[in-house]
């Protein structure tokens, strides 16, 4: 097995997961995840979560919760977070119409900041993951990197996603390096030699995997999370096809 434990990202399996969604972390197990990663709409409270998770044999990694919520009802998901045993929490995304200015940026900064401060006090980890549409300049910086110079690293750790990072033009393994020390958990995912930059598994894309690995470890990062955002058949088999060539190149 890789030397960073590897979880899944449940939205690779979001339609799955609204079908049966205990049956389906069941087949996720199966296909040798030990670890998840929650986000989206989850059908259980935090103690009926553990439960379910414990039974199945399911460590849970981080959770990803929508800006409004954590800057609305943090407490409610730092005790969520702690209850079904992960310290982490996940800024996933911000919408359009609030990442247009560099002012944006700043207001979203110091927001982020002061969520994170509050994360700490309770033993929380806040990390923002990004997309692509963050490798957009002001004044000759990316947003991505205005937002982490505007934070604490205490306060605010980077969820790199290997995908967008390459996506938006730079190189994943270099960025991963950039915020050494700051990342708990980094986000693998492949992009495809087509036009189009589809989604692949891990190992059927383009991204160098041998140097992602190495970076990773010197980075300090503690968890992998496989995403698939959209799969070109059964997700479970795109998830199963990712974890084998994690085994099989990136252990230690």
């Amino acid at each position: 097995m890789a030397r960073i434990p590897v979880a899944l990202q449940l939205f690779t399996v979001r339609q799955l997961l609204a079908e049966d969604y205990v049956g389906t972390l069941k087949k996720v197990k199966a296909l040798g995840y030990d670890m998840v990663q929650l986000t989206g709409s989850l059908p259980f409270d935090a103690p009926g979560m553990k439960e379910v998770l414990d039974d199945i044999g399911l460590q849970p990694v981080g959770i990803h919760v929508g800006g409004d919520e954590l800057a609305g009802n943090l407490d409610h998901w730092i005790d969520y977070a702690l209850t079904v045993g992960t310290k982490d929490l996940v800024w996933p995304f911000v919408p359009e119409d609030q990442r247009q200015l560099r002012q944006d940026w700043i207001e979203l900064a110091a927001t982020m900041d002061g969520i994170g401060a509050r994360c700490r006090q309770k033993g929380v980890r806040l990390s923002y993951h990004n997309h692509s549409f963050e490798f957009i300049r002001f004044d000759g910086q990316y947003a991505l990197d205005l937002l982490y110079e505007k934070t604490d690293p205490q306060n605010l750790l980077a969820e790199i996603d290997t995908y967008w990072v390459k996506h938006g033009g730079e190189d994943p393994a270099a960025y991963i390096r950039k915020y050494a020390g700051r990342q708990a958990i980094l986000h693998l995912k492949d992009m495809a030699d087509d036009e189009e930059q589809s989604f692949a598994e891990i190992g059927n894309g383009i991204l160098d995997w041998d140097e992602i690995h190495r970076a990773a470890i010197e980075a300090g990062v503690e968890f992998y999370a496989v995403e698939q955002d959209i799969c070109p058949g059964d997700p479970l088999d795109s998830a199963r096809m990712s974890i084998q060539f994690i085994r099989e190149n990136m252990a230690d």
